[in-house]
């Protein structure tokens, strides 16, 4: 094997057959990686951007259906149930058509978890391998040159690269968008509050009307 560049292309085209299957599996795992980073990305943003705008008084947009149950929770009163009792209703129905809401575009957080926990271990065992080649090489060859020992090395330590390469972007991802969810669903409760108290209200005026006359 010739190492004349330390470029990544260089190191997969030069390793074993194992190693090369180690650093595929992990290309293809930064690869998916970055893919539900910005899956991720689009997601919470798209979820704030409607929460800060139906807040405001624009259209629900994304947050449609959790209206739409608030609306239909709150068009229906239930015998004996007081103002108070109906708001906690409407407020807990459209609480969990957001937390559905929320678990779906938080979809590729768990994937992100596992190649953040997964990658290091698939680019140690590369690591094992490559040097596992380069003892047999010494014994193969009854020489404990450089030569001989380097291109197990340079193996053993790509995979190592291509692991943490697939790893650290993950486990980056995995945190910070968490905490953009987390501050996402702060504002869908924030709103199901608001919404839930301004559809109480409106359905008790009619209620009350009705009462007097």
């Amino acid at each position: 094997m010739e190492y004349s560049s330390i470029s990544p292309v260089t190191m997969f085209m030069n390793a074993g057959p194992v190693g090369k299957a180690v650093m595929a599996m992990l290309i293809l795992a930064s690869v998916w990686t970055w893919v539900l980073i910005v899956e991720g990305i689009v997601a919470v943003l798209r979820i704030s951007r409607a929460a800060r705008s139906v807040r405001a008084g624009g259209p629900a947009g994304l947050l449609a259906p959790i209206e739409a149950a608030g609306e239909h929770a709150g068009s229906f009163d239930l015998p004996g149930e007081s103002i108070g009792e109906k708001r906690e209703r409407v407020a807990e129905i459209m609480s969990r058509v957001g937390r559905e809401l929320l678990t779906h575009a938080e979809g590729g957080l768990p994937n992100l978890a596992v190649i953040s926990s997964v990658a290091p271990f698939v680019g140690l065992f590369g690591t094992v391998w490559g040097i596992m080649t380069s003892f047999a090489g010494i014994a193969q060859s009854q020489d404990t040159s450089l030569a001989v020992v380097a291109p197990g090395i340079a193996e053993a330590l790509a995979a190592t690269a291509y692991g943490l390469a697939a790893a650290i972007p993950a486990s980056v991802g995995y945190n910070r968008i968490g905490a953009a969810f987390a501050r996402a669903g702060q504002q869908v409760a924030h709103y199901v509050e608001d919404k839930a108290l301004a559809i109480t209200s409106e359905h008790a005026v009619p209620a009350r009307q009705r009462e007097a006359a």
